[in-house]
């Protein structure tokens, strides 16, 4: 068993040297340590690691041997780059749904992590589908379940249909964001991209895998910070 985790470990360093970014301080003068800046509140890279890490080790976990756990990894080469993304766009979007009147509940998120569990067939398989196609840990459901809560409250107050393929019907939605991402005044490491909503919803390099396909929210009392 000793050997079998420190050959996995020695998978993991490799990986990181040849596919994620150079994790010691910020590229920028302005803001030393940062992986990037959205507001006032600063992502340093410290915890951006740590949320790398909670996918690797959800990735371990799942894995049957060494050659699988391998296949994950690279499969996820961009997981570092993706994952800054996603905790920049969760607080852009939180900014936007809030200005526009959004509120989410714990009721809600609840709910959600239900509907979620019994489509895929029981809470095992919904982890381990969200960890393979979307890199997301355990850990991290409640919030991914508040980020499409949110995505879909925005989307109808704007009046934005984030289902169509037309660019036109998802504008008003993406408009928002980008309002949103101007008051935080969003700065992103040089080293893991660039953010402009706008033009590539979100940072240059980056997938969007939230926006799928969402239950429409329910009326929760409790109501999350």
């Amino acid at each position: 068993m000793h050997r079998r985790n420190s050959r996995r470990t020695a998978l993991v360093l490799s990986a990181a040297v040849a596919a994620v970014p150079f994790l010691t301080a910020c590229g920028d003068d302005a803001h030393p340590g940062a992986a990037a800046v959205v507001g006032s509140d600063r992502i340093t890279v410290s915890q951006l690691e740590n949320r790398v890490n909670e996918v690797r080790d959800a990735q371990q976990t799942a894995t049957k041997d060494d050659q699988q756990y391998e296949q994950a990894i690279a499969k996820s080469g961009s997981l570092t780059r993706n994952t800054l993304h996603s905790m920049v766009f969760d607080r852009v979007l939180h900014r936007a749904a809030a200005d526009a009147g959004v509120r989410v509940s714990r009721r809600q998120i609840q709910e959600r992590q239900a509907a979620m569990a019994q489509q895929a067939g029981g809470v095992r398989q919904m982890q381990l589908a969200l960890l393979e196609q979307y890199n997301i840990a355990p850990e991290r459901i409640a919030d991914s379940a508040r980020t499409d809560l949110e995505v879909m409250g925005l989307a109808q107050k704007v009046g934005a249909n984030m289902q169509s393929q037309s660019e036109s019907d998802q504008a008003p939605f993406w408009k928002a964001l980008d309002q949103a991402s101007k008051e935080l005044n969003v700065d992103l490491n040089p080293r893991y991209g660039t953010w402009d909503i706008a033009k590539s919803h979100g940072r240059a390099d980056a997938k969007t895998p939230w926006v799928r396909e969402v239950t429409s929210p329910k009326t929760g009392d409790e109501q999350t910070a």
